[in-house]
């Protein structure tokens, strides 16, 4: 019989640009310490450990851990790409949820450099090298375009040529995105900046993207201490936030066949996970208040809101003009600011969003408190490829 799976305790440090921020065993291990004082326990009390990172050598995960303790405690080092930090609570979820244990951390951090994202081995082969001509073939116009940007500008240009959209529903996100990242302290960008600003931004390719449509590299930790109900009840940890159900998926076929960026960037991952997400529970979209997803780019977070099922297929400008994605629409969509404005450190990032959802399921969210929520689906997508969709509900 699985054993219902809470949330004990979660802890995040404030994001930073590349080369202003702590080591990652600084800011790591602080995330930890925010976490154990948000659950009231302490370190002794894990029983397990999963730490997500993509830059670094093996064993960052002990090297973090060991300036919080030294247990003995199994530690295993996660590498998911951008869903690295979903990645291990997908893990951590699995451990209490099967029995294996009770208290187990979910970690993320990242030493991010500044720049675009770049390969760091180039004597073996790429991840998704065997599909790298689809991106190519499809954004031939763009090969001065770094390889992330034309992947995920590529789908938005796709789906403005199937569906009429413009490129300023791509700017209406990022001005929506700052307006919610005011109201949060974590956020590196705080800024408000209206849609205006945005298409007026530097142009990284034109008709298709402005520099302010791209999330930036950031540096940065998370934490969440997964438990399950009978070890928060016998240490009176709270017990009102539950993970209700999870879905991890990698590509299927139809990522690449037929030849489409918008399948090619991850929206066959996205419905699977969420359509599995939605059938555990027993919900659909519509009962969703509130959405952490990965907003890697403008154009996935609009693309995200089909793939969930916030709008129908084709219909996600609509969606954004009528002003469905915040407060007082139908969903809101990243009320941290998401990833274009909070901030996108690969490993953390995923714990960032558990994080978020976690405060607005508390209540304890202060100004970017989303009312009536008591349902909460988070999304975090890594390309090569990993797509985790996780449903919180008030318990």
């Amino acid at each position: 019989m699985s054993e219902k799976v809470l949330v004990g305790g979660v802890g995040m440090i404030p994001f930073s640009k590349p080369g202003a921020s702590p080591s990652y065993t600084e800011m790591g291990a602080e995330a930890v310490r925010l976490a154990l004082r948000d659950a009231g326990i302490g370190y002794e009390s894990i029983q397990e450990a999963y730490v997500g990172y993509v830059f670094g050598d093996s064993t960052c995960g002990q090297t973090a851990l060991y300036e919080v303790g030294l247990t003995g405690i199994p530690v295993v080092n996660v590498n998911n790409n951008c869903s690295t930090g979903s990645t291990a609570l997908w893990l951590a979820r699995k451990a209490v949820e099967t029995g294996a244990a009770d208290c187990v951390l979910a970690l993320g951090f990242e030493q991010m450099q500044a720049g675009a994202l770049k390969a760091h081995w180039d004597d073996r082969p790429r991840p998704r090298e065997r599909f790298l001509p689809i991106l190519m073939n499809l954004t031939a116009d763009a090969e001065n375009v770094p390889q992330a940007l034309r992947g995920f500008g590529g789908a938005g240009r796709e789906h403005m040529q199937k569906y009429g959209t413009s490129m300023r529903a791509f700017a209406e996100i990022r001005a929506k995105a700052s307006r919610h990242a005011a109201n949060n302290p974590l956020a590196l960008f705080r800024n408000v900046v209206s849609a205006d600003d945005v298409m007026n931004d530097k142009v990284v390719w034109p008709g298709v993207m402005t520099r302010l449509m791209a999330c930036p590299p950031t540096c940065g930790a998370a934490a969440a201490l997964i438990v399950s109900e009978r070890f928060a009840r016998k240490h009176n940890l709270r017990t009102d936030v539950q993970i209700l159900a999870q879905s991890m998926t990698s590509d299927p076929v139809e990522s690449f066949d037929p030849p489409s960026l918008i399948s090619y960037v991850g929206s066959h991952m996205t419905r699977a996970a969420a359509k599995e997400v939605y059938e555990k529970a027993g919900v659909g979209p519509e009962d969703i208040k509130v959405c952490e997803l990965h907003d890697c780019f403008a154009h996935n977070e609009l693309l995200t809101y089909e793939g969930l099922g916030f709008c129908p297929t084709g219909e996600a400008e609509k969606f954004i003009m009528d002003g469905s994605n915040t407060y007082g629409g139908k969903v809101v969509a990243n009320p941290s600011g998401g990833l274009l404005s909070k901030g996108h450190p690969l490993g953390a990032t995923g714990l960032a969003q558990c994080y978020e959802l976690t405060h607005q399921l508390r209540g304890t969210a202060d100004k970017r408190q989303v009312e009536g929520a008591n349902l909460a689906l988070q999304h975090n997508l890594g390309l090569g490829g990993a797509c985790v969709v996780t449903l919180y509900g008030k318990h």
